[in-house]
């Protein structure tokens, strides 16, 4: 108990010391000094200075308003149109108990308050784990004409009878708590969270707090012992006195027990803070991971982290750009605000400048560069270093994670180590970006010219961070895509034999979800660097694919450009021992005979390796034969013509068709155990043979199953919008002319789901 009371006894802030207390224990304490909770005795003086005003609040209420007025801090709406004329001393304590209050503003709220009241506590320093308030929900009742007249009070009866029996409980005054307890919890505005909260606030040795926090800890992470969360009642809605009183004598029996780790409701709500913030940290970081390129579920690439280009700043005009390079790192400003690791979000951060910097400025882009720095970037990452708006002077790559070194100077605490590849003065083409630090990603263009200005200047010997690449196999490919090994072995051999394939197939069937999911699998991992996707249009050109003029950087007249699959066999070509896939979705759509051009013949599986002269370059180029293409066309879009019998008769096609049949689906129908959801897609699967048996439709223009997929949970509302803004669009457009049977089959799908 002793090592959970010193966890809890602490005061959040910068020095970190490290103390082995227990074999697979440790405890950190991060402060300079211990304060534990220093709040309490406060807190508790406060509750029994507002008892007096309950039975006149007027000159709360004065207070109140010069109290703000001194601190020169806006007054909260605590009314309609904020002419107070009343209020409850919960609301009292919640004016410095509310989320988004900076400590700053809190402190000055509490010694204002400590000052009118003439109270002797010491004005606390430290509020991490103090249960608080929704910004946007602060008062425990209604406004004037929204609350009933004895609302406010209720409100002072209950805290007056909560503060007995917390000093002197015994059965009239807990029968007393209990009355005024059901009468407060069930007034408008009010639940649980607020009024235990409240509670915990006048006597926290006393009252537990029922809070979203605690109710998770103490209910759902295994915290607490098994046979203690067994005897507490399930909360469900407004809790009543009767179960309250339970939660709290049954947790504070098991906080007396020799073996509990707990030594008072404090040490449990503390806990459950720190233990959900170290929870949210890793959620955070995840979310981070996954969030930087975040591409969804449709290509596979949800949990492939790509190469990302960064232009930055070491210090104002450079200053720093000789130390950096010499010691092989990077780093920002902003040292003032702490490790950058310990805060949540841009807003924290953003918050944290004004208090120790200036608080007139609003250090949105300063906050964005921090977050950025300590949470975004990654180890491979590509950096330029910038001096001015005209100057590109170097070039490496980012080699650790994010560090706070304290004894940095200047405030250029925040450090990543980085490979400098590059030191050299160039010309910037045009102006670079003001900002300290900004992620070039997303142009590619402008990433092309930074890269030419350093291209045949690396080092032959430069230590390059080794990749590595999340596996991708046939086992998962046929977990994810609803096919059979024996279909996936046809579909891969055809790939393997002719290195051309076409995935075909009515809209909804999967063909773009199962096309990279393709090519990983064959991988055997999922490597972006060797795989290249494109969409074609009727707009896609020669120029686009293959090479063609373009205007120079500089305006002078016009350069040959190389094409997307000319850059691609390049790179292929260099690498013979590794296949790379090549996919184009809407393949269909485009031009081909003026896309493909001369490539029609090498494509072909026995001309690979064979040269060609392009038609503007003139160079002799090549398709590897370690490269196979993809494609994907929907068969049932009638606005597009059939292939041409030259292309056609050098791609294989494999249809892929609806699987509602399939093993993975009828396991998704399952898991999803939902009666609606199976009449639909019996209804959809008659629709389908309905389809099939139209002499002007056919097989081609069956539903496909994708429409159905992903679901997580199921209720009226996704399933009517699967139905009336996706299907029933579809058979109208297939069957335009016949309106009796759009009418029928609309009916049809619609009573599905009834």
């Amino acid at each position: 108990m002793f090592v959970l009371f010193i966890r809890y006894a602490i005061l959040i802030c910068s020095v970190v010391f490290n103390w082995e207390l227990e074999k697979g224990q440790k405890v950190f304490i991060m402060s300079e000094q211990l304060v534990g909770f220093d709040w309490v005795d406060f807190y508790k003086e406060f509750a029994d200075k507002l008892l007096a005003f309950k039975s006149d609040r007027k000159p709360l209420v004065q207070m109140i308003q010069d109290i703000y007025s001194e601190i020169q801090i806006d007054l909260p709406t605590l009314e309609k149109d904020k002419k107070v004329v009343d209020i409850c001393p919960f609301t009292v304590f919640g004016l410095f108990n509310k989320s988004k209050l900076r400590d700053e503003n809190r402190k000055k709220i509490i010694g204002a308050f400590a000052k009118h009241l003439q109270m002797k506590s010491h004005i606390p320093e430290a509020f991490s784990s103090i249960p608080v308030l929704n910004n946007q929900n602060a008062t425990f009742y209604y406004f004037i004409g929204e609350r009933k007249d004895n609302d406010i009070d209720n409100l002072w009866k209950f805290f007056e009878a909560a503060i007995t029996y917390s000093k002197n409980p015994n059965t009239e005054t807990e029968v007393d708590f209990a009355r005024n307890f059901d009468i407060v919890i069930n007034s408008k505005g009010n639940g649980n969270s607020k009024i235990t909260m409240g509670l915990y606030w006048i006597a926290p040795d006393f009252y537990m707090s029922i809070d979203s926090r605690n109710t998770w800890y103490i209910y759902d992470t295994g915290n607490i012992p098994d046979d203690i969360v067994k005897q507490l009642p399930v909360i469900e809605g407004k809790i009543s006195s009767k179960d309250y009183l339970k939660i709290s004598k049954v947790l504070h029996e098991y906080t007396n027990r020799p073996e509990s780790k707990f030594e008072d409701f404090k040490a449990i709500s503390f806990e459950a803070w720190r233990y959900s913030e170290e929870v949210n940290k890793e959620k955070r970081a995840e979310q981070l991971q996954n969030g930087r390129d975040d591409k969804g579920t449709a290509l596979a690439d949800e949990n492939v982290d790509t190469v990302h280009y960064w232009i930055y700043a070491p210090g104002n005009d450079a200053c720093y750009w000789e130390e950096f390079y010499k010691k092989d790192i990077m780093a920002i400003g902003w040292g003032e605000i702490g490790d950058l690791s310990k805060f949540a979000s841009k807003d924290e951060m953003k918050q944290k400048m004004k208090e120790k910097m200036d608080p007139s400025r609003p250090y949105k882009n300063a906050a964005h560069a921090t977050w950025q720095f300590a949470n975004e970037i990654k180890p491979g990452d590509i950096v330029f270093v910038k001096k001015g708006m005209h100057k590109i002077i170097g070039r490496g790559i980012v080699t650790s994670d994010y560090r706070f070194e304290p004894d940095a100077k200047d405030h250029y605490n925040n450090v990543r180590s980085v490979n400098w590849i590059n030191k050299e003065e160039k010309e910037h083409p045009g102006q670079a970006v003001l900002k300290t630090l900004t992620d070039i990603t997303p142009y590619t263009e402008y990433v092309q010219k930074l890269t030419a200005l350093f291209d045949g200047e690396i080092p032959e010997q430069i230590d390059e961070i080794e990749k590595t690449y999340p596996p991708y196999d046939s086992d998962i490919f046929l977990e994810e895509v609803y096919m059979n090994q024996s279909e996936y072995d046809t579909l891969t051999g055809l790939l393997r034999t002719k290195k051309n394939v076409i995935l075909q197939g009515a809209p909804g069937v999967g063909k773009t979800f199962a096309a990279k999911r393709l090519a990983y699998s064959m991988l055997g991992m999922k490597d972006q660097s060797r795989v290249a996707l494109v969409q074609f249009h009727q707009s896609y050109s020669y120029e686009d694919f293959i090479e063609g003029y373009r205007p120079s950087s500089d305006g002078d007249g016009f350069v040959i450009r190389k094409g997307v699959f000319y850059n691609f066999c390049l790179e292929a070509a260099d690498n013979l021992d590794k296949d790379y896939f090549f996919i184009i979705d809407e393949i269909n759509r485009g031009n081909l005979s003026k896309i493909f051009g001369e490539l029609f013949m090498l494509i072909e599986a026995d001309k690979r390796g064979n040269p060609l002269k392009l038609l503007y370059s003139e160079d002799s180029f090549v398709v590897p034969k370690n490269v196979y293409i993809i494609g994907m066309m929907n068969t049932a879009d009638r606005s597009l013509a059939m292939l041409d019998y030259a292309l056609r008769r050098r791609f294989a096609f494999y249809d892929i068709k609806p699987a509602f049949q399939s093993d993975g689906f009828r396991k998704y129908r399952m898991e999803l155990n939902n009666d609606k959801f199976n009449r639909l897609i019996e209804c959809v699967e008659q629709l389908n043979e309905a389809i099939k048996m139209d002499d002007s439709l056919g097989e081609g223009f069956c539903i496909g199953h994708s429409y159905f997929c992903g679901l997580k949970t199921i209720d009226n509302s996704i399933l009517n919008r699967i139905v009336e803004y996706e299907i029933i669009p579809l058979i109208k457009e297939y069957w335009f002319d016949e309106i009796s049977k759009v009418k029928d089959w609309s009916e049809n799908l619609r009573s599905a789901i009834k």
